[in-house]
């Protein structure tokens, strides 16, 4: 009788474990890409697998940081209007192109946000989209579809309504149950942008015309609360959970926008242990409900806290990478087994592996695999509009005691920051952009609290905030009427 032919797909090894995982990775031959208008949201990843690279449409780091690539020849495009706008400028660069062809065919390309547009030039450029489809995230990033899905994941909400509303009179009819005081949420919308806290109809009528446009909005009763964020990754084994950060929200110093997030930290006893606990349990539930819904990755929910109750809310899903993951990936529990992206990447890798999850998310939520780390994203708050003409370096600042800083060495990582003396700053706006009201111009990441326990921010918080802003130089711009039709260009919304 003939020996039966083993495969080459029999003869690879499955991966077992969270160390075949890391050697895989380090191993890995298989070019993988981070594309976006900056590389913040996973600063690091080159750090854990072999052949990452950045595609950036800002360098932040002025050309020095080994893996990332930005085009130097600015092509012909209109006004960029999101973030997705700019990544299909980048794919279809010239520049980019040719990049991406001389590392070999095939690879894999991940985003921060991406259209249906992005995943047919990525194809065309023979790389494949590490995300579910484009239009599976829009529709769950959906606040209407998110509120239906944690009903399935049995995932309270605040006590809410959802209906088309087409009068303050209208309002008030269906959400009579939920009180005076109510929130309004229309599908989509980033950092408070579209939401809206309305209690009369003066507070109706400023914000009438985007509430009606919609089909459906959420309405939901005004609770006293704080802010928490909690990220996952959805696997074929079960949902990695991530411990609890709290979320830096509305602060003047930080952003126009009332209710815009600004921020995080992450530390041991964040919240109560009976919090943790809940929001842990609420997010493997959801994550396993998303999984139902087709979805795998990475994704974040942000929390409401009742402060009067006590209650544990879902506020809204993320279903990407965000503005937090920088946090969650440098923290002690992802260095000590893998930052949580490397399991979303791994969904990904076309190569079978086994995981004990269970495990994973009892090792993270021990308090000696938490370290202190928070983050402020620093907006520009005021009305005005005005060209830079001296911006910060990205690197490490140090603060002396007066609250004067300076910049101290070039780095890539936030790590590198030693003490609760020094930061890491990552600029996004440099000089010659221009900035408006909530353009990010840059982001601080310190060790250490920047908010009391009663969620105020700290004095170091401020000194951190008016000292790196002191180091932008603007003049007031000039040509005013022409550069405001332009106030969507880089810069005019959310960069992460």
């Amino acid at each position: 009788m003939a020996k039966k032919k083993t495969s080459k797909v029999e003869k690879i090894k499955k991966l077992r474990g969270v160390h075949d995982l890391r050697r895989f990775f380090y191993k890995n031959e298989t070019p993988i890409y981070f594309i976006s208008a900056t590389n913040f949201n996973l600063l690091g990843a080159d750090e854990w697998i072999k052949g990452f690279k950045f595609i950036t449409y800002i360098n932040c780091f002025d050309g020095k940081h080994p893996n990332v690539f930005t085009p130097q020849e600015e092509m012909p495009h209109a006004d960029f209007e999101s973030i997705e706008d700019i990544v299909n400028y980048l794919l279809e660069h010239k520049e980019v192109v040719d990049f991406i062809k001389s590392r070999g065919d095939g690879g894999k390309a991940l985003f921060l946000m991406f259209d249906e547009k992005t995943e047919e030039l990525a194809k065309q450029l023979g790389l494949e989209s590490a995300f579910p489809s484009a239009s599976l995230r829009t529709h769950l990033d959906n606040k209407v579809v998110t509120n239906r899905v944690a009903e399935k994941a049995n995932v309270p909400a605040v006590p809410n309504v959802l209906t088309n509303v087409d009068s303050f009179e209208t309002l008030r009819k269906v959400s009579k149950h939920l009180g005076d005081d109510l929130v309004v949420q229309t599908p989509f919308g980033d950092s408070g942008h579209t939401t809206f806290f309305i209690s009369n109809e003066e507070e109706w009528k400023k914000h009438a015309a985007e509430i009606i446009a919609e089909d459906e909005v959420k309405v939901m009763k005004r609770i006293n609360c704080m802010g928490a964020a909690m990220e996952a990754c959805v696997t074929r084994h079960g949902t990695i959970v991530a411990p609890l950060m709290t979320e830096l929200v509305g602060f003047k110093e930080l952003t126009p926008y009332k209710g815009g997030w600004c921020g995080n930290e992450i530390y041991a006893d964040c919240f109560t242990p009976k919090i943790r606990r809940k929001a842990k349990k609420y997010t493997e539930q959801f994550g396993n409900q998303l999984l139902k819904e087709g979805y795998k990755g990475y994704f974040e929910l942000d929390f409401l806290i009742d402060t009067d109750t006590g209650e544990l809310y879902l506020g809204e899903l993320n279903p990407r990478i965000t503005g937090a993951s920088s946090i969650t990936n440098h923290a002690v529990f992802a260095l000590a087994d893998a930052p949580l992206f490397l399991f979303h990447i791994m969904e990904y890798m076309d190569r079978d592996y086994q995981l004990s999850v269970n495990a994973i998310n009892q090792r993270w939520h021990l308090p000696e695999n938490i370290d202190e780390w928070g983050q402020m994203v620093i907006k520009h708050t005021e009305e005005s509009i005005e060209q830079i003409t001296t911006a910060p370096r990205s690197g490490i600042y140090k603060i002396d005691d007066n609250g004067a800083i300076h910049f101290d060495r070039m780095d890539t990582h936030r790590r590198a920051v030693e003490t609760e003396q020094e930061a890491f700053f990552l600029r996004i706006l440099k000089a010659g952009d221009y900035i408006y009201e909530g353009a990010d111009m840059g982001i601080l990441v310190v060790r250490g609290r920047l908010m009391t326990d009663d969620f105020q921010l700290r004095d170091r918080a401020r000194t951190w905030i008016d000292a790196m802003r002191g180091e932008f130089v603007t003049v007031e711009a000039e040509n005013r009427p022409h550069i405001e039709e332009k106030v969507a260009e880089i810069g005019g919304f959310k960069m992460m």
